[in-house]
């Protein structure tokens, strides 16, 4: 199929939002706790209420998308996301903000199990492997670009020397004291700039392999059933729960231990480690060329073992970058746990998939699981949690067992 330069920039746009959205909560957990006075698991629940979208509806937006289409079903997930923003924006009640999270994060879901493969079809099979890294890497920018926004936004609104058109319209619509739900009008905006585009652009007929399909119901429970799905599963489950756990809590963590800032140094450590992540997965991608996945991984994960212990042991300086240089170690784990689980089984990959992407709610009860230990003990006793996760991962380097390895360059063979 011809590339449809058009719908790949779609796409790619949509990465982007989908990003920005998605996550900004580490650099405003310290605000959103100050403003609404919030326990630890209280502030847990923000994270659990956009992820646990993934769970609900990851499988059965399979089933909306073959049933209403690629298009109309993108539609919905901005529109879910553009409803939730101007609601909480215009009534910034804690319950509310549960309730836009939520939304927020059932748009999101839908949108992921739309754009892989719909970025497939209209960017061509063939350069699928090059355009799905074009579209993490647009990911992760935006990831690093969303606490930088929220920065600019909590230190501008309310200062008298800013004369920004932008600030002096938010300042206009944002409620006294929260001038980081600011950032919400900016998701607003970003949601209806792609419900328009979607609109506009012409979408081409996705034509799915019969393994690629979603399946049926009595497929998942077959799967459900298959302690390989399972180990994978868990190991997304472990995955997102771990990234979330460091880049969700790290900000506060910061603050409370050692006095760092949250709306200027914390944010940006949020923002460092997703932008470190990025360059971790390019990184991630020429290793994977001259070494087996398992063993990278099994070294990703050791390190970040060790970057997370003086993240959370270490020096004010240790802490500030340990935590960092996580983003760049957990890079490779997403890609490498999900690609050795499609690898690991023979058939049924449409559900599989689906299952796996449910997976992502690790995100939503493990950090309720360190906010409801932090009221108990503390923070830092919370996040070992983290360390629990990081060794199922790892033992998913040793147990893994892929039908078909990932293929590398033997350098030997290169030079003879």
């Amino acid at each position: 199929m011809k590339t449809n330069y058009i719908l790949v920039l779609l796409i790619l746009l949509a990465f982007f939002v989908i990003s920005f959205l998605t996550n900004i909560l580490g650099a405003l957990n310290p605000s959103v706790s100050l403003s609404y006075n919030l326990s630890e698991t209280m502030a847990g629940f923000l994270p659990f209420s956009f992820f646990i979208a993934y769970g609900v509806m990851s499988i059965p937006a399979g089933f909306m998308i073959e049933k209403y289409g690629e298009k109309r079903m993108m539609l919905i997930g901005f529109a879910l996301a553009l409803f939730a923003s101007v609601f909480f924006a215009c009534i910034p009640s804690f319950n509310v903000f549960l309730f836009s999270l939520f939304t927020i994060g059932t748009g999101m879901a839908i949108l992921q199990v739309v754009i892989n493969p719909l970025l497939r079809e209209s960017g061509g099979k063939e350069n699928y492997a090059f355009t799905s890294v074009m579209g993490q890497l647009i990911f992760g920018v935006a990831s690093f670009v969303s606490p930088l926004v929220y920065s600019w936004l909590v230190t501008s609104i309310g200062n008298a020397e800013n004369t920004s058109l932008i600030i002096n319209l938010l300042s206009g619509v944002t409620s006294k004291g929260m001038s980081w739900t600011s950032i919400y009008w900016i998701f607003a905006f970003l949601s209806l700039i792609l419900i328009v585009l979607v609109f506009l652009i012409k979408f081409p007929n996705v034509s799915l392999e019969d393994d690629e399909k979603v399946g049926t119901k009595e497929s998942y429970l077959l799967l459900f059933k298959n302690r390989t799905v399972q180990l994978f599963f868990f190991g997304l489950f472990a995955y997102v729960g771990v990234e979330q756990g460091i880049s969700y809590w790290m900000s506060k963590f910061l603050q409370t231990y050692h006095g760092f800032d949250y709306e200027t140094t914390g944010a940006s450590a949020v923002a460092n480690f997703w932008g470190l992540m990025t360059i971790g997965g390019v990184v991630g991608l020429i290793l994977l060329k001259f070494i087996d996945s398992k063993l990278v991984l099994k070294i990703f994960t050791s390190l970040a073992i060790l970057s997370l212990s003086f993240a959370l042991f270490g020096s004010a300086e240790e802490s500030l970058y340990g935590f960092q240089y996580c983003g760049f170690l957990l890079s490779v784990m997403y890609p490498i746990i999900f690609s050795l689980g499609l690898n690991s089984i023979d058939k049924l990959h449409g559900a599989f998939a689906g299952i796996l992407v449910s997976g992502i709610m690790g995100g939503a009860v493990i950090q309720l699981l360190i906010g409801f230990i932090s009221d108990f003990t503390s923070l830092k006793v919370g996040m070992l949690l983290n360390f629990v996760l990081l060794l199922y991962i790892f033992y998913i380097g040793f147990s893994a067992k892929p039908l078909i390895n990932n293929k590398t360059i033997n350098l030997k063979d290169k030079f003879k």
